[in-house]
């Protein structure tokens, strides 16, 4: 099935001010044979906005959550994987980074945490529909939609605030690879550890000991997606303390084993992954550190 599936993946840094709310902007086209459909595993990652036309995707949580027949998704911090299915079409997504999940959704991450929601329906997400609504036009047109994008952000940019220098701290030390203990993150964030975790749940979406878990997992697992063809024990952060640890971690975020992930297709994934790096210098977006900061 993945043969006949072909992804063409483009990221965009945001301009000027922005740069600071947002992993990218990115455009993604799924060309398939034959009105076919693909299925992939979307990692733990950031808040994302996915605006959709062609194919409209459906989305499951491992919890069972599922989303379908909308063109807007939203999906909040996760620290577990979502399986999509989709077909052939456009679309746009807008990686919020913490500092942006903070600026521009204006409620606590941790009560939109491992959630995916239609982002038309009443709720936190919904200040985003208007954008969606206006992003495509009747053809194709990259330069003119990433124009309505980034024009609608600087517009909304205006409106909100608060506490960024915390964020952006917390930020930093999270994604230094040398922070392995709540109280490593707290000094390095220069934070009472109350402080630190009111913080991560304001803005983060997790605790403070469960975004170091995940940052772990996502060391070890970026290497793998970008060769497959290594071992596991050579992809495996540092910080484990044995390979059955990074096993048990990995089922609880990915929902599978290690080798069973291996195994799976990774029609959709796959290609973006390769591209983020080569365009992006990282992967994925929970390695990416705080845009003020880099």
């Amino acid at each position: 099935m993945s043969q006949k599936c072909q992804v063409r993946a483009r990221f965009y840094r945001p301009p000027g001010r922005l740069a600071r709310y947002f992993t990218t902007f990115y455009l993604t086209e799924i060309s398939l044979a034959d009105g076919g459909r693909v299925v992939d595993l979307l990692h733990p990652e950031w808040a994302n906005l996915r605006f959709h036309t062609g194919g409209l995707p459906a989305t499951t949580t491992l919890d069972g959550q599922r989303i379908a027949g909308t063109s807007f998704i939203a999906t909040g911090p996760s620290s577990r994987a979502l399986e999509f299915e989709i077909g052939a079409g456009r679309a746009w997504g807008v990686g919020l980074l913490p500092l942006g999940f903070a600026r521009f959704v204006g409620t606590e991450a941790a009560d939109l945490a491992d959630t995916v929601n239609d982002g038309f329906a009443p709720g936190p997400f919904a200040v985003f529909a208007p954008l969606a609504e206006q992003i495509f036009g009747p053809e194709p047109d990259e330069a003119a939609e990433l124009a309505r994008i980034t024009a609608w952000f600087a517009e909304f940019v205006l409106h909100r605030g608060g506490q960024e220098d915390q964020i952006e701290a917390v930020h930093a030390a999270l994604v230094n690879p040398e922070v392995a203990t709540v109280a490593d993150f707290a000094q390095r964030a220069d934070l009472g550890i109350r402080t630190l975790e009111r913080v991560c749940r304001r803005a983060f979406g997790f605790t403070p000991k469960m975004l170091l878990r995940r940052q772990r997992f996502m060391r070890s697992l970026a290497p793998f997606m970008l060769d497959p063809s290594r071992k596991w024990i050579g992809a495996m952060d540092g910080h484990y303390y044995d390979q059955a640890q990074f096993v048990r971690e990995f089922r609880q975020f990915m929902g599978v084993t290690p080798s069973q992930y291996a195994r799976r297709e990774r029609p959709v994934l796959g290609p973006i992954v390769h591209e983020r790096q080569r365009l992006m210098g990282s992967a994925v977006q929970t390695l990416i550190p705080p845009r003020g900061m880099a």
